[in-house]
């Protein structure tokens, strides 16, 4: 049986982590920047799942996981898309990436991982993330990412209100860096609503506020560096286990933008099926 120890991994990043750059603290002090993400030196191990290089989807990623399958001298190699839950394009663009590499160098040794999150895995960080923020009376929590497109960007303020229920916190309020509102305005609508203070929380790998607002305390990060750790190699060893078996993850990673933004966008009539496969691989 092949464990998760034997594997390499890429991380394939998207907007959630600035391209990647967020995961800096997971790796050694000698790794390059991972806006360059196809390193030659592998990364410290990360709870037991090497981490190889970091990279977006298309050709970066298709060159760090060549580079991977040639470290790893025989061994499998496992790509774990990096989205919180809101990118699913990343893990759709990620599998068209590793479909012809799997064909290739890669048959038989590439697997795609689940998701790192999931929605419901979204929620749950952001509740425990707000449930740490001072509990004082008239406080806001600001729930913060970068702008995405406009189904990713109205599922966070879903999310939010989720992640609302049965806290402490009276208001939860979402803020889009380089969307709107930004933060400041944000920041500026809890005060409306009678806020006396107000505590940044990310709804992405990085800080919650990359440039300081006046009177807001930073909350962030979402997750602790051990905590990306650990669940990377969840689903690293979750992904071997199904390569073991016969299944890459691909075929899956393919469908799933089925269902989000302009292409769901219209009616259902009695002929219209839809086929979903699911991969399950939980980390509590």
């Amino acid at each position: 049986m092949t464990h998760h120890q034997d594997a390499l991994v890429v991380l394939a990043a998207g907007h959630e982590s600035d391209g990647g750059r967020d995961f800096a603290p997971l790796f050694a002090a000698d790794r390059p920047a991972a806006d360059r993400p196809a390193a030659k030196r592998p990364a410290a191990p990360t709870a037991g799942a090497a981490v190889h290089a970091v990279a977006p989807a298309g050709r970066p990623l298709a060159e760090a996981v060549r580079s991977a399958l040639a470290a790893a001298d025989g061994r499998p190699v496992c790509v774990v898309p990096m989205t919180l839950g809101r990118d699913r394009r990343l893990v759709a663009d990620t599998a068209r990436t590793l479909r012809w590499l799997a064909t290739g160098e890669g048959r038989g040794r590439l697997a795609l991982t689940a998701p790192f999150g999931a929605a419901e895995h979204l929620t749950g960080w952001l509740r425990a993330a707000a449930g740490a923020a001072p509990d004082v009376p008239d406080g806001a929590v600001l729930v913060t990412a970068p702008a995405a497109d406009p189904f990713e960007d109205a599922e966070l303020f879903r999310i939010a209100r989720l992640a609302r229920q049965f806290g402490r916190h009276r208001w939860v309020e979402v803020a889009l860096d380089g969307g709107d509102p930004g933060p400041a305005e944000g920041a500026a609508r809890c005060r409306l609503l009678g806020a006396r203070t107000v505590t940044a929380v990310p709804a992405s790998f990085g800080p919650a506020l990359r440039t300081p607002v006046p009177g807001v305390r930073d909350g962030g990060p979402l997750l602790r560096p051990s905590a990306v750790a650990g669940v990377v190699a969840a689903r690293t060893a979750a992904a071997l286990h199904l390569l073991g078996h016969g299944e890459d993850g691909i075929a899956a990673g393919l469908d799933a933008e089925h269902g989000h933004g302009h292409a769901h966008s219209h009616p259902h009539g009695p002929t219209h099926v839809h086929a979903h496969p699911h991969q399950h691989a939980h980390a509590h």
